[in-house]
């Protein structure tokens, strides 16, 4: 089940169709970022933190350089480089039971550097939506 919900995923990440998105996310989505302290719960803060992490990691240079599945879940490792700064990090996914839908979206990141980039860029995203 996780294997159709994961390319539903990586189709959301090449096509960027928010409608798609948002429809992966169920509406009780969690996130949970690595500069925001508490997780955000709901489909619409879960979809208005992706969007803002897409316009911010999402440029050219964005790539999945590795992949892990559970019977739920997926953990994608991710790097870029923004600003002179590489970005290395992982998206750990939680699916519902029946593989449809995004009930959980963890991101870590790594390096120091590279959390406080993207803890200004969110910053000034989220300000803008």
């Amino acid at each position: 089940m996780t294997k159709a919900a994961l390319a539903k995923w990586y189709e959301y990440m090449k096509s960027h169709d928010r409608a798609a998105l948002r429809d992966l996310l169920h509406p009780d989505a969690v996130f949970e970022s690595p500069v925001v302290h508490t997780a955000q719960r709901g489909r619409d803060i879960t979809f208005k933190y992706l969007m803002g992490a897409e316009k911010v990691l999402g440029g050219p240079g964005f790539r999945y350089v590795g992949e892990w599945q559970s019977a739920n879940g997926a953990v994608l490792e991710f790097e870029n480089e923004i600003e002179g700064i590489k970005i290395n990090g992982v998206d750990i996914i939680t699916f519902s039971d029946d593989g449809q839908l995004i009930t959980k979206f963890k991101v870590m990141v790594r390096p120091l550097k590279a959390i406080n980039l993207l803890h200004r860029l969110m910053g000034e995203q989220l300000a803008k939506a």
